[in-house]
């Protein structure tokens, strides 16, 4: 308890440093906690220290913790990649999907959604470095996904997401963040509702910020590394 503790407090503090020095509003940057790989007592423990956004890779792993946390008031996000045989469970399950870059999987997710729920917030993926090794689509596939996915009931699309390639400084961080940040305020600008920019891990949280960052996604920096 003592070291997430003192690590969740270390992120908030950073996340509050890094938006008072670009002029933001620190309340305005949501910590989403990565807890692949990580038991459930240590999302309890985070969730007792007033973390509420947990974000899951793995389908199975998710839903046994889910069942194993099922007491709690969880908003769970899904981050991994989403094939087509795991959308129903996704959709049945978690508040956010983070990594839509097909319309069929966008399709399917909005017709699996259960009636009564509210719609699954859902993020396009961005490969903004064209990287071989990670899903998403280019910059200029964005609107015509967007436009897609805002017909679909079920569902809503709240922003973008990326994980960028690794950059050595601060200002090569900040061009790619600029790239997602200016492209969600092209879909904007074109009447499409989305607030969300899902951008920035640990070793580039600031410059994500600093480029209008809304969700950072933190994993090793709060619950240790992985086994």
């Amino acid at each position: 308890m003592q070291n997430i503790e003192k690590n969740l407090n270390r992120i908030r503090e950073q996340i509050v440093q890094a938006a008072t020095t670009c002029g933001r509003d620190p309340d305005s940057i949501l910590l989403l906690a990565v807890s692949k790989k990580k038991p459930a007592s240590d999302i309890r423990q985070a969730w007792q220290l007033g973390q509420k956004h947990f974000g899951e890779n793995y389908l199975q792993e998710a839903l046994e913790k889910m069942q194993a946390l099922g007491d709690l008031d969880i908003c769970w996000h899904f981050i991994g990649a989403i094939q087509s045989n795991k959308t129903h469970s996704i959709a049945e399950s978690f508040d956010w999907a983070h990594c839509i870059d097909r319309v069929k999987v966008a399709r399917r997710l909005s017709q699996q959604r259960p009636a009564g729920m509210d719609p699954l917030n859902v993020c396009i993926q961005v490969n903004i470095d064209h990287e071989d090794s990670k899903a998403g689509i280019d910059l200029e596939a964005v609107p015509a996904l967007a436009a897609a996915i805002q017909e679909l009931p079920g569902i809503r699309l709240r922003g973008l997401m990326t994980i960028p390639a690794p950059r050595e400084t601060f200002a090569e961080q900040r061009v790619a963040f600029a790239q997602l940040a200016a492209a969600l305020a092209d879909l904007q600008r074109q009447g499409i509702d989305c607030d969300t920019l899902s951008m920035g891990m640990t070793q580039d949280m600031e410059a994500a910020i600093a480029e209008g960052s809304t969700l950072v996604r933190i994993g090793t920096a709060i619950f240790g590394e992985r086994t």
